[in-house]
């Protein structure tokens, strides 16, 4: 039975047969060009790391590095995974770091001129040698030490 004949007997639209999902978004170049250059230092200095970590197995959520050391996820603004414009999009990215949050994980969100100026690199540095200097010497939210 053709379409026409369909709707004419039950009043229904034949239901589709092409998904309605989506591709994902695809990549700027900055993105890209920071992803490397982060990639290419954290082997450089061998920081432990996992690229496209995906925390959760329900959610089709990702972070672009994490550094197993620190517990730190990265995300590089202009990726695929990062939200865009647009209200869902941003509730659904609150929603990712919250979670992230609540696991245990410290989130961090870098844009690509930050990488290519080594600032992130030094930054993640510092980080790793004040962990093996000692305690972590920051003061904590209700103010005791």
């Amino acid at each position: 039975m053709d379409a026409n004949d369909y709707f004419w007997k039950t009043k229904k639209r034949p239901p589709k047969t092409k998904p309605r999902t989506r591709p994902l978004p695809k990549a700027t170049e900055k993105y890209l060009e920071a992803e490397e250059t982060l990639f290419q230092e954290l082997e450089e200095y061998r920081i432990g790391y996992r690229r496209k970590f995906q925390f959760e197995s329900t959610k089709n959520w990702r972070f672009d590095f994490y550094i197993v050391k620190l517990n730190l996820l990265i995300e590089i603004a202009g990726s695929p995974w990062s939200v865009g414009h647009g209200g869902k999009k941003i509730a659904n990215a609150f929603n990712k770091y919250g979670l992230a949050e609540e696991l245990g994980y410290r989130v961090v969100r870098l844009e690509p001129h930050q990488i290519k100026s080594r600032y992130a690199i030094d930054w993640v540095q510092g980080l790793l040698e004040r962990l093996e200097d000692g305690a972590d010497q920051t003061i904590s939210a209700d103010g005791s030490n």
